[in-house]
């Protein structure tokens, strides 16, 4: 049996290493399945902090057994897991075993990962699983192996119970990834807290509280894991809900509402944005005045021709989102888990019974006559939580640890209607893109003047740019913003932090920002690409190409999801890279010819 949550309850990592280090065999797989597990256990560790992107974790161990230095990717636009462990390990590296839970993937045209190990003197590694986006998976193996050190995929030659369950670690802390990348939606899952008898509610609909607060907290936890929280209009009918993540630490996941027939109140707690945002998917043309009344208060509502969860989903796959958290009714449960979409279940069992044949279950109905239709669970697992009992389990199984990804040409050639991909158009958008760099969150600080006119260093371009909302306005707050942008760790979250803020205190923005914003980014950007060759090189490259920052949510910065966006970045770029290649055209034309 094995969960997603908590990790590090699933095993215990100094008995298998104790055990490990009294074998003789220098290349114990017990002992490599141990650090891969432990690997797995810190890289879990950001799940949902700074979301969307993979989840890495690094383990240095020397030759002796022992833990030299270990590190975790935080975020997009941080120090990578591999940079931390070696640094950690500092001379200890030499010499020594790396143990990763999955192969690094570059989307910063650094190599940043993979210099770090043959810097940092690493003799083997021993990678978990092989990345699972086709673009990436098997670059840094051969990139390690090509400089002489020694590669080794767990259980590749070797299969056994502690290496399949060290496997299904890796598999499990980049489940949202994997799932993407296979089936074309988020991750999802099924959260529900039941009676004994099996009821949400009495039959009056009344539900608070049918668990316990340890099982509250965890929900808690286990939203601030996920990207968006998603529920029916019933919810938010009946129970008005926040559908915040505040008591479990991490980020504030977007709350989605699914109602087609847009049957909801003027007022709920969902329609306050101060905190996160909220999108209502409906069916087109429900209730137009409602529509008009949410979009003045900012929330986004998005019109289906057919409400369905297949088609909901697959269009928050287009928004890049990895992991969707359904805490819905039991009508819409249903739906979802006949569509497909739901990949696995959290359902709190209470220790009480309420009665009530109107009383409302967990999933209504799937159309099932026989118990030989009932869906079984995958990997079952069971966790006492206060007097609650938690079932866990998996819908569907999860994909092959290396999923191929058809490539465009392919699917152009298994379906003819599906257009391939255009040479003359490159997008960039996420982590999982090979364009990755060209994003203002890739990990490439730069020196700007701050404030003050002074140069200071910023942690990336989206720092940059998030900060200068703020400047030269006379406030504390303000001031405050500002520095609290400044040292945040990942570019996400100084994404966050100026975005609500401007959401919330439009005051506190600069009066000139709508005129400056675009100066300031070029700026930021010009800055970035003349610091470092190789992304200089990368943007030359895509000479004779149309860039667009794929985003399909920021019609500004972004291109858009039909191409509606203004697509201000990649505008920025191609002007940076018509001004690099005069440039280069100048230089070329000053210089003296060579006597023949």
């Amino acid at each position: 049996m094995w969960c997603l949550t908590p990790i590090a309850n699933t095993f215990s990592f100094s008995s298998i290493i104790c055990k490990c280090k009294a074998s003789n065999d220098t290349h114990n797989h017990a002992l490599d399945a141990g650090y891969i597990r432990r690997a797995a256990l810190i890289a879990d560790k950001s799940a949902g902090f700074t979301s969307p992107h993979p989840n890495f974790g690094c383990v240095i161990a020397t030759p002796s057994g022992d833990v030299a230095g270990e590190g975790y990717l935080y975020a997009q636009g941080t120090s990578p897991a591999e940079v931390q462990a070696v640094t950690s390990a500092g001379e200890r590296c030499r010499g020594a075993t790396a143990y990763l839970n999955m192969e690094p993937g570059d989307c910063d045209g650094d190599n940043t990962a993979v210099s770090a190990l043959l810097q940092g003197g690493v003799k083997r590694v021993v990678i978990g699983m092989r990345h699972p986006l086709q673009h990436f998976r098997g670059n840094a193996v051969r990139a390690l192996r090509s400089q002489g050190l020694q590669v080794d995929l767990l259980g590749e030659d070797l299969t056994s119970k502690i290496i399949e369950d060290a496997q299904k670690e890796c598999l499990l802390v980049n489940a949202p990834l994997i799932c993407r990348a296979s089936s074309r939606v988020p991750f999802s899952v099924l959260k529900y807290a039941m009676t004994l008898d099996g009821k949400i509610a009495a039959s009056t609909g009344h539900a608070w509280w049918i668990s316990c607060k340890q099982s509250r907290n965890l929900v808690f936890e286990l939203r601030a894991r996920s990207d968006a929280i998603i529920v029916g209009g019933n919810t938010v009918r009946r129970d008005n809900p926040r559908l915040t993540a505040r008591h479990g630490g991490g980020h504030m996941p977007i709350r989605i509402v699914m109602s087609q027939s847009l049957d909801l109140p003027e007022e709920a707690n969902l329609w306050d944005m101060s905190e996160v945002s909220t999108i209502v998917v409906t069916q087109r043309g429900a209730r137009r005045s409602l529509q008009k009344l949410l979009a003045s208060k900012g929330v986004e509502v998005v019109e289906f021709d057919i409400l369905n969860p297949r088609d909901v989903m697959e269009y928050f796959y287009d928004r890049g989102y990895l992991s969707v958290f359904w805490e819905c009714g039991g009508t819409l449960a249903a739906s979802a888990i006949s569509s497909g979409v739901i990949h696995k279940v959290y359902a709190f069992v209470a220790p009480k019974i309420i009665g009530g044949k109107n009383a409302p279950s967990p999933v209504g109905d799937l159309g099932m006559v026989e118990m030989s239709q009932a869906i079984n669970l995958i990997d079952v697992c069971y966790q006492q939580v206060g007097p609650d009992m938690l079932v866990s389990g998996f819908l569907q199984p999860l994909p092959d640890t290396a999923p191929t990804i058809p490539s465009p040409e392919e699917t152009f050639i298994a379906d003819p209607s599906v257009s391939p991909y255009e040479s003359s158009i490159i997008f960039f958008y996420k982590t999982w893109d090979p364009h990755g760099a060209l994003s203002n969150f890739s990990p490439h600080p730069i020196q700007m003047p701050d404030e003050n006119g002074e140069n200071v260093t910023w942690l990336s371009v989206e720092h940059y740019y998030q900060a200068h909302k703020f400047v030269g306005v006379d406030d504390a707050t303000a001031k405050d913003c500002l520095e609290k942008i400044k040292s945040v760790k990942s570019p996400e979250e100084a994404a966050r932090i100026g975005r609500s803020i401007q959401r919330q205190r439009p005051d506190l923005i600069r009066p000139d920002w709508d005129n400056m914003k675009i100066d300031v980014m070029y700026s930021a950007l010009k800055c970035k690409f003349s610091t470092y060759p190789h992304l200089s090189s990368m943007l030359l490259s895509t000479a004779g190409s149309v860039l667009v920052e794929a985003s399909p949510h920021d019609l500004f910065w972004g291109g858009g999801r039909e191409g509606e966006g203004l697509n201000y970045l990649g505008r920025l770029l191609m002007k940076l890279r018509s001004e690099f290649l005069e440039e280069s055209s100048s230089s070329s034309n000053e210089s003296p010819s060579l006597a023949v």
